[in-house]
């Protein structure tokens, strides 16, 4: 409440900003599961977690994102400084790398995992403040470096129990060629690249409009669709394009680049069938300049779940050098609203192994023995219910999926016995203190 007057109280309006959200235990619950899983695989490849500050220099973040950056949040701070929320986790990163050079040993394997900003229009799926998850191997240009970063998205997928996932994979540089060879003039490469990243939203007539409206010929935008609507096994793909693209000596490089990187593909993950060469995709954001991929759900229709790619200039804006980079980027909120409605991953309901219910007479000895429960490293919840009985308190732990009870009483304090009760099945049993403990660990 707010004073509005001698004793007048003015009611504020409960409300959450739109685009943002409140998490409630039991999707915090889920949300911190699916992040330990996957911390746990980005380490087991050897990358390390970095953090950067929420708010950036302006001109940091500005010039490097194409349409993100327009949905930036950015003010003049206390010092008149121009200053944005970051909108992704790339940027800043390439930024801290060109600070940190001289302490990073390179290849540099970071993971971070933290919220950004973007002034989207708000509906479902599309929120203004989410989590990203991302990892990027810096400081090499090996395809190996990009063929385990895909077989590590392959993995975070799997642990995120998603089915039936594909992952596109092409070449930035690839798409601008096939464009070439088609009559497509490089001045309108940024119309393609976006044009092309949408087919899949606008369709074969849109992506045709758009290119016409950047002064593409119909022939040349249908050239380009041909091209690019080719499929097959990759190794035939790639050797069908080395006799289309013969000449085009950039062409040429991102088919050497996307071979091997299917052939590092094969050692890392043998034996996946979830890896695919897809022509069609540009990925939007104006810094990728090799490999690029998307993961996606085809059954049930979720969608993308995970997309990155190659941005070998990107730190090097920042650093004065080029030092190639190759990111991937988990679609966390995305994977989390898949999770929540199919139900693929099982989370406790609760963070407690236990709760302790008593009654006020003996409440010195249930303290005594939350404690020594704690300190055997169990997580148990003291009854806050004074003055309320035993049913009153199993009611609310059932209530907050509490799986065990431990009821303390007179008569178990003077048996030197604890009485558990599991929440789950109702069984009830007494054991010996000495083994209570374990008694915990089993039923919970």
């Amino acid at each position: 409440m707010v004073m509005a007057g001698a004793g007048v109280e003015k009611r504020v309006k409960a409300q959450v900003l739109s685009g943002f959200r409140d998490h409630l235990p039991a999707q915090m619950l889920l949300r911190r599961t699916l992040i330990e899983r996957f911390r746990t695989i980005f380490e087991a490849h050897g990358f390390e977690p970095i953090d950067t500050p929420v708010l950036e220099h302006l001109e940091v973040l500005t010039g490097k994102a194409g349409e993100n950056e327009k949905l930036m949040y950015h003010f003049l701070d206390h010092g008149n400084r121009a200053v944005g929320m970051r909108y992704d986790l790339t940027v800043p990163l390439a930024r801290f790398v060109a600070n940190h050079q001289n302490d990073l040993p390179m290849p540099f394997k970071r993971y971070h995992i933290a919220p950004v900003w973007r002034a989207e229009k708000a509906q479902r799926g599309r929120f203004r403040e989410f989590y990203q998850c991302d990892a990027d191997i810096v400081g090499s240009t090996s395809p190996r470096a990009d063929a385990e970063a895909l077989a590590m998205v392959a993995e975070i997928l799997d642990a995120a129990q998603l089915p039936n996932f594909v992952i596109k994979i092409s070449h930035r540089r690839l798409l601008g060629s096939l464009a070439r060879l088609a009559g497509i003039d490089d001045s309108a490469s940024e119309t393609v690249y976006r044009s092309v990243d949408k087919l899949d939203k606008i369709g074969r007539d849109g992506v045709l409009r758009e290119l016409r409206d950047a002064g593409v010929s119909e022939s040349a935008g249908l050239g380009l669709l041909e091209l690019i609507g080719r499929s097959g096994n990759p190794a035939n793909l790639i050797a069908s394009l080395r006799e289309t693209a013969a000449g085009d000596e950039i062409a040429l490089a991102a088919l050497t680049n996307l071979s091997e990187t299917f052939d590092a593909l094969a050692q890392l993950a043998p034996g996946r069938s979830c890896f695919v060469l897809d022509l069609t995709l540009a990925r939007g954001l104006d810094y990728y300049t090799g490999v690029v991929y998307e993961a996606a759900v085809e059954k049930p229709k979720v969608g993308s779940v995970s997309g990155g790619g190659r941005y070998d200039g990107l730190v090097g804006m920042f650093a004065g050098r080029e030092i190639p980079a190759i990111g991937i980027s988990i679609g966390l909120e995305r994977i989390l609203e898949v999770s929540e409605e199919f139900g693929l991953v099982q989370v406790p309901g609760s963070v407690c192994d236990a709760i302790v219910v008593f009654r006020d007479d003996v409440f010195a000895d249930a303290a005594a023995l939350t404690s020594e429960l704690r300190a055997a490293g169990l997580r148990i919840d003291l009854s806050l219910l004074s003055n309320r009985s035993y049913g009153d308190q199993l009611k609310y732990a059932d209530r907050r999926q509490i799986p065990v009870a431990v009821i303390v009483g007179v008569d178990e304090l003077a048996s030197g016995k604890a009485t558990i009760k599991n929440l789950r099945n109702g069984e009830q049993f007494s054991v010996p203190r000495s083994d209570l403990v374990a008694a915990i660990r089993a039923s919970a």
